[in-house]
C-alpha cells in the first residue's frame, strides 16, 4: 500500500492587499488583549496609522490555515516591528512558526516589548531573545525593553 504523505494544513505566505482587514482586526484584538495596561482608544487611533503606514512599510507574513488568517509578523529591516496571533489562537505554537519563519528571513532581528506585557517577555525569551536595554515608549508612556536575537 502507497503511504499518502499528509501536509500541513497552514502556511506562511507574504502579505497580500486583500489581507489587510483580517490583520488590523488581529492587530487591534490582541493589541486590546495583551496591552490592557494602556487606554483602549490609543490602540483604535492607531487603526489608520498601521494601514496608511506601518503595514505598507513593512516585509508583512502571514499565517493562514484553511484559507483563514490567524497571525502575522512584520519586519522592518532587522526589526521584529509587529507579530500578533487572534486571541482565541494565541498558546497554539502560531506566534512561534512566526518567529521562527523571521529568523529564516533575517540574521539578527530586535523588538520592542512593554515591561509590562510579562507573557510576551517570556515567550520571546522561549524564543532565545534576550534583553539589551530599556527605554521609554513616548506614545504611551509605558517602559519597554529592547530585546535582540541572537545575543
Amino acid at each position: 500500500m502507497a503511504k499518502i504523505k499528509l501536509q500541513p494544513a497552514f502556511m506562511i505566505r507574504k502579505f497580500l492587499s486583500e489581507d489587510m482587514d483580517a490583520v488590523l482586526d488581529i492587530w487591534l484584538s490582541a493589541s486590546l488583549k495583551a496591552h490592557d495596561f494602556v487606554e483602549a482608544n490609543f490602540w483604535r487611533s492607531q487603526l489608520q496609522n498601521m494601514r496608511d503606514i506601518y503595514i505598507p512599510a513593512s516585509d508583512v507574513y502571514i499565517y493562514e490555515d484553511k484559507s483563514e488568517v490567524l497571525g502575522f509578523v512584520a519586519l522592518l529591516d532587522d526589526r521584529l516591528a509587529a507579530i500578533f496571533v487572534k486571541p482565541d489562537k494565541q498558546g497554539e505554537g502560531i506566534g512561534k512558526a512566526l518567529v521562527e519563519h523571521a529568523k529564516t528571513i533575517r540574521k539578527t532581528l530586535t523588538l520592542s516589548v512593554y515591561k509590562a506585557n510579562i507573557p510576551s517577555i517570556h515567550f520571546y525569551k522561549s524564543q532565545g531573545f534576550f534583553i539589551i536595554e530599556e527605554s521609554l515608549d513616548s506614545a504611551t508612556g509605558q517602559k519597554e525593553y529592547v530585546m535582540r536575537f541572537p545575543s
